[in-house]
């Protein structure tokens, strides 16, 4: 398995929100809430969380999957941040091997 530098939430943000722009052709400010400026919908959630989980190798499941992570670009950012946090602290706490799912 090869190790991949953590992004940092700048370099998030701007992946998020390039995202946004080409799916949606409207530029957001990382503190606008998409869904209430009316630049997306409901449905547009479920491909945020697939473009983030490809995009960030990270799992958005259980209680992660509320539209407050996904209403800004600082909160998907956030969201991803502790989500990757919490990947590799799960990694290297498998030391012998028992993972855990």
């Amino acid at each position: 398995m090869t190790t991949t530098p953590e992004p940092t939430a700048d370099v998030i943000a701007e992946r998020i929100s390039r995202f946004l722009e080409e799916r949606t052709k409207t530029s957001f400010a990382v503190d606008t809430d998409v869904f209430a400026s009316g630049g997306v919908n409901s449905l547009f959630a479920m491909e945020l969380v697939v473009f983030l989980e490809e995009a960030f190798d990270v799992e958005i499941a259980g209680s992660d999957l509320r539209l407050d992570n996904m209403r800004t670009v600082t909160a998907m950012t956030a969201l991803v941040q502790r989500l990757r946090a919490e990947d590799a602290a799960e990694s290297g706490d498998a030391g012998d091997g028992a993972a855990r799912g």
